[in-house]
């Protein structure tokens, strides 16, 4: 990874979105959007880069390895860390993983689709799957449809800000299930946000981590 990608090293910038505030719509409204972007994830990036500006020994490590190693870090931003690093990280996952494309798939192909009947059935079924796991996470987190080394899929909800580094899991796809993604539009209604993502989903770029892994 280039040491001066400004999105994955210290000083962290904010990664612009590859799509329009309201290329979402219907699904997922502009004001959400906009502040989720440039507020909340703004907020995170900030406070990683306030926590690392006393600490050089450890800027020039990548966001991966801050979040994967911080176990390495002083007790002191360990946590701290953990919580803006994973905030970053999560959310640019997230944002990468929309798209507001008319043409965009609705179901996944290739490989991604073999997985996923593998061990789901079908696309519907996995679906209705991932949707009981949304549902279940209790206050804030994430759902991922993630994969290990052996290319089976699994379903994996974390807390917070919480990543799935540590369980050495590759992401595919995740959703955040913090109130502030979805709250504007659908209100406290999470099963409502949850279908609606499922429209908007970068189906192409899904298939494109999912055939990225090693065997």
């Amino acid at each position: 990874m280039n040491k001066n990608d400004t999105y994955n090293y210290y000083p962290f910038q904010l990664k612009p979105l590859t799509y329009a505030y309201n290329a979402l719509e219907p699904y997922i409204d502009e004001k959400t959007m906009q502040l989720h972007h440039n507020k909340h994830l703004q907020s995170y990036v900030n406070n990683l880069n306030d926590i690392l500006k006393d600490y050089p020994e450890y800027q020039g490590w990548s966001l991966e390895q801050l979040l994967y190693y911080s176990h390495l870090l002083p007790s002191g931003i360990e946590t701290p860390i953990l919580n803006n690093g994973g905030g970053v990280y999560n959310h640019n996952l997230f944002f990468a993983n929309l798209t507001g494309d008319a043409q965009n798939k609705n179901t996944p192909s290739g490989a991604l689709s073999q997985a996923i009947n593998a061990d789901f059935g079908s696309w519907e079924a996995f679906k209705t799957e991932f949707k009981k796991h949304c549902l279940s996470v209790f206050g804030s987190g994430y759902t991922w449809l993630a994969a290990c080394s052996r290319c089976k899929v699994h379903i994996v909800n974390t807390k917070n800000q919480d990543t799935i580094l540590p369980m050495n899991l590759c992401p595919v796809m995740l959703i955040d299930v913090w109130e502030h993604a979805y709250y504007l539009k659908h209100y406290n209604v999470r099963a409502d946000y949850i279908d609606a993502w499922f429209n908007v989903i970068n189906i192409s770029l899904a298939e494109e981590k999912f055939n990225s892994i090693k065997l």
